[in-house]
Formats: structure tokens, sequence, C-alpha cells
């Protein structure tokens, strides 16, 4: 099951155990929160979408932590003037941790199943970052066997191609007029 909440001014799609980082929202780790803001919600009966809320949905999440983002730099310039400013700053994000949605006759919980994940992991989800998987050999894709080649065949000699006339150099026109 999932949902569409909105929050922050912001739409985000969540399903239970997704980790996910918004705007800062009050409250210390470990913190409940609700959002009853929920636009659309997908499960075993179909998708119900709101208009535009849903009435009685609701999606439950855990507060993880609230921290810094990444630096974001703002450069003000009017060529030609000498006028240059440089600010910038880090904006503050809460990150969440989905552990329930309800409505439209449904119910999903979070079983718990990610809790080993680390810090680091659980912040590369949280900014989108897919952990990196290698390949196996089963799910390479194989190669296509090479085609055999066709025998060239000459039917003529071909002649020789005709010698180009060197191009005409210009003349130099002299300086000394005598």
């Amino acid at each position: 099951m999932y949902a569409v909440i909105k929050t922050g001014g912001k739409q985000y799609r969540v399903q239970p155990g997704d980790v996910i980082v918004v705007e800062k929202l009050d409250g210390d780790a470990g913190a409940a929160v609700n959002f009853g803001e929920v636009l659309m919600l997908g499960g075993d009966k179909g998708v119900t979408v709101g208009a535009p809320l849903i009435d009685g949905a609701t999606v439950a999440a855990t507060l993880v932590e609230t921290r810094k983002g990444e630096k974001i730099k703002i450069f003000k310039k009017i060529r030609r003037q000498g006028y240059r400013r440089t600010n910038g700053h880090r904006q503050m994000e809460t990150v969440l941790r989905i552990t329930g949605i309800e409505g439209a006759g449904e119910k999903a919980k979070w079983d718990g199943e990610t809790s080993l994940m680390t810090k680091a992991e659980m912040n590369a989800r949280a900014r989108g970052l897919a952990p990196r998987v290698e390949a196996t050999e089963e799910a390479k894709p194989a190669k296509k066997a090479a085609a055999p080649k066709a025998a060239k065949v000459e039917t003529e000699a071909k002649a020789p191609a005709a010698k180009k006339a060197p191009a005409k150099k210009a003349k130099a026109a002299s300086t000394d007029e005598a």
C-alpha cells in the first residue's frame, strides 16, 4: 500500500518503511508524527484519489532526526559594475520513517525489516541515492552471437584513380617597384 502526502508545500509518495527527508518539523528524535493531508491512496482495492484530500486517511511516521541539509550558495553579480556578493545557507530538514498508512478501508503497517540499516545507509536512502548493487552473471544480458562475415568477392579489378593536377599557387605580389 502507498500514499501521496503533502507537507512543507511538497508532495511525497510513501509506503510503510520508507525513509524520507522533508522540511523541518517540530519534535524530538523518536516522536510520532501524523499527516492528515493525504492526496491519494493505492493498494489492493485500487487507487483512491482525493478531491483534494481523502477524508479519514492518515499516514503515521516516526521522526528519526532533525539536521542541516546541503549547502546552498547564492551569488549575485551585476556585470561591468564590479558588484559581486556571495552568500549561502544550510536549510534545516527532518528525516522521517513511515510506520503506517490508514484509509479507504485499508491499513498497512511497517514490519521493521529494514531496522538493521546503518545511519549512512539511512542517509543515502533519504537523499534518494540507491545503494550500489553489483549485477550477477545471471542478471547480465547475454551477448549476441556474431553473424558470420560474407566473403568479399571482387568482380573486376579497379583501375587506379587518375592523379589530380597540383593546385596552382597564387603568385606573390612583389614589393619592389623599379
